[in-house]
């Protein structure tokens, strides 16, 4: 029961990150490109609880948030993007020879990875692969400032789950 009811809360905060990040105008001329702030919670779920709750609670946020805050296109653009980013961050992780901060940024690159390679498949061209070393290195950046955020919060996370228990 407790562990739902974390779970919850943290699917909780991660919507408020998503909400949260789209009232901000993150605009620099790149489609899509965000700050990726609700993935914070996914790279502590992963490595607080594991890989299921991980990916439950980030697919649920994505749905939820996509139906609440924008449309059927963010919904799937981000669910692409996710997938591939869970993917990495989980074989990254489970490497052994990557911190939070090494497992975020390949989950950052990744996800916008996933969504450029969506777009290509939509537009049925590769002139929007253009965009890749930007995201690439706009995931890089964005990963990294997850990462930190994820290797600060982790140990307090922790405490406050070992004092649910």
């Amino acid at each position: 029961m407790k562990r739902t009811v974390t779970l919850g809360f943290l699917l909780a905060v991660a919507m408020i990150l998503s909400y949260v990040e789209s009232l901000i105008p993150f605009s620099i001329g790149i489609p899509g490109m965000k700050l990726g702030l609700p993935n914070l919670v996914v790279v502590l779920l992963l490595y607080l609880y594991g890989s299921r709750e991980a990916l439950l609670v980030n697919t649920t946020r994505i749905v939820l948030s996509g139906l609440l805050f924008s449309n059927l296109y963010t919904v799937v653009y981000s669910m692409a993007g996710a997938l591939c980013s869970f993917g990495v961050m989980l074989l990254l992780k489970r490497t052994g020879k990557f911190s939070i901060i090494g497992v975020s940024i390949g989950g950052g690159v990744f996800h916008n990875m996933g969504q450029l390679l969506l777009a290509m498949l939509v537009v049925e061209t590769y002139a929007v692969s253009f965009y890749l070393p930007y995201l690439m290195l706009a995931g890089m950046i964005t990963g990294f400032f997850i990462g930190i955020a994820g290797r600060h919060l982790m140990p307090y996370l922790k405490k406050l789950i070992e004092k649910m228990k």
